[in-house]
């Protein structure tokens, strides 16, 4: 009796775009050093809603989205675009300014224990910086 094999066509892996959505206002609001309810103060909306968006259980709208990226400071293209592309990007922008290219250069040489000293250094400096302004 001949054997027959079904060929079952595999999906390719791929992040859902509310996924996305959730990953990069929450990624956003972390590098921007913004609690929710931070950021929902800037958007004029509760902290819930934030929460519900960064969970993946409420889909915002497109002025919804326009109001989030306005708030994080981006266009809106960061918020739907792949956490892979959105590093790459912010990767590019900061090796195109010329002072932090040279430090990088720098801190490939350090050891744990010295990247992590001059990495608390740095946090310190921009935290003043910070107060000052």
């Amino acid at each position: 009796m001949p054997v027959t094999l079904a060929v079952v066509p595999t999906a390719l892996p791929r992040e859902d775009s509310g996924l996305q959505v959730a990953s990069a206002v929450r990624d956003l609001r972390l590098v921007r050093n913004l609690s929710q309810r931070q950021l929902a103060g800037r958007m004029g909306v509760p902290r819930t809603y934030i929460s519900k968006i960064e969970n993946g259980k409420a889909m915002p709208t497109i002025g919804s989205l326009e109001r989030l990226a306005r708030a994080l400071q981006v266009d809106i293209s960061d918020l739907l675009r792949d956490a892979k592309s959105r590093h790459q990007g912010e990767t590019a922008v900061l090796t195109a300014d010329p002072f932090l290219a040279e430090i990088a250069q720098f801190v490939g040489q350090l050891d744990p224990v010295q990247r992590s000293i001059f990495l608390n250094q740095v946090r310190e400096l921009a935290a003043g910086r910070r107060r000052m302004a």
